[in-house]
């Protein structure tokens, strides 16, 4: 029997970020993904979009699905999902392993990420992306999506959950890994995150930017199923 591998997309993606190294992680774990409430067609919730409503529905998931104790890969915002939710019930998983996860997390930061979140800006200077976003989000779904998320940057900048005194905290195997092309997430940043980390390793993947679609994927094959196989 494969054991389970639980794939968690990034803020303002979906589930279907993962198809292309799905098929070849799936000769080996039983794959599990779902999307976070408000992406990729998933309605959005009447309460603000939070990290702890997410970490809510992940370990929910996880209960529903029977996977503890799960292993968890987590792109971006799913790995910052991932960690906390270890702080909350480390009994819910294996290990954890994230790519360009933001640790940094403080007013400015995340002012300037919120600002790259304007629809009308997006279509104008990157019209490709704004209307991939309205393809998986939906037409009249993407805006809100866009402005809900800007609000839980602008809320996680104020008040970051992982930080040096909660990171300590958590028990579980995990992970770090970071793009040294990350132009959102830093090399110091996550390395300072690693050292807070109990059982922690590092990986820096070369010639790598933020977004999942720029990743090499026989590179990130490799590195997942280095970590997962136990």
């Amino acid at each position: 029997m494969k054991p389970a591998l639980l794939l968690l997309h990034g803020a303002l993606g979906a589930h279907t970020d993962f198809d292309p190294i799905v098929p070849a992680l799936a000769a080996h774990y039983t794959i599990y993904r779902f999307n976070f409430h408000g992406h990729g067609g998933a309605p959005l919730p009447v309460m603000p979009l939070s990290i702890p409503m997410f970490t809510s529905q992940l370990l929910d998931f996880i209960g529903e699905q029977k996977l503890a104790p799960v292993a968890v890969f987590g792109y971006s915002m799913g790995g910052y999902v991932a960690l906390q939710a270890a702080l909350e019930a480390p009994e819910a998983f294996s290990r954890i392993q994230t790519l360009a996860t933001k640790f940094n997390w403080t007013p400015e930061t995340a002012a300037k990420e919120a600002r790259l979140l304007n629809a009308a800006a997006l279509r104008q200077k990157a019209p490709a992306y704004a209307a991939a976003q309205q393809q998986l989000h939906g037409e009249q779904e993407w805006e809100p999506l866009l402005e809900a998320t800007a609000i839980m940057m602008e809320n996680l900048g104020s008040e970051p959950l992982l930080t040096a005194d909660t990171l300590k905290n958590i028990t579980v195997p995990v992970r770090i890994m970071v793009g040294d092309r990350d132009a959102m997430v830093s090399i110091e940043e996550t390395t300072a995150a690693y050292r807070q980390l109990p059982q922690a390793s590092l990986t820096v993947l070369p010639d790598t930017k933020h977004p999942l679609e720029k990743v090499n994927s026989a590179v990130l094959i490799w590195e997942i199923r280095s970590f997962m196989t136990v």
